[in-house]
């Protein structure tokens, strides 16, 4: 039986490493430091819910359909994947760009000054 590799030490909680890999056919063995994917650090359900996601080719109505959840928790379910992902900076790069846009958009900055601001970015 083949079972999913473990990413996180049961004793202290940090990353483990992977260090022997073994062909399944010849039995060859190979040890060095490899590093796991971040996908590999995601939860089953995480895992499903990218699955889905990705099935649907990204249409957060059509998983809120296959999954039978409501909108919020979709975008909540695609957030916490994001952040397990470690591409929060993405998230919060464009949460300033949209905070700038909306700044320029209430006329609480000029054209010049929203430039300048992304641009800075």
């Amino acid at each position: 039986m083949i079972y999913k590799a473990i990413t996180t030490c049961p004793v202290c909680g940090k990353k483990l490493k992977i260090t022997r890999v073994k062909c399944s056919s010849c039995n060859t063995v190979i040890e060095n430091d490899f590093k796991f994917s971040k996908f590999d650090y995601l939860t089953k359900e995480q895992l499903k819910f990218i699955e889905v996601f990705i099935m649907c080719r990204g249409s957060i109505k059509d998983v809120e359909k296959q999954l039978g959840i409501s909108y919020p928790t979709v975008r909540a379910k695609l957030d916490e994947v994001i952040n397990e992902l470690e591409y929060k900076e993405l998230i919060k790069e464009k949460k300033e760009e949209k905070d700038v846009i909306g700044a320029l958009e209430r006329g609480e900055i000029s054209a010049d000054e929203a430039i300048k601001i992304l641009k800075e970015d």
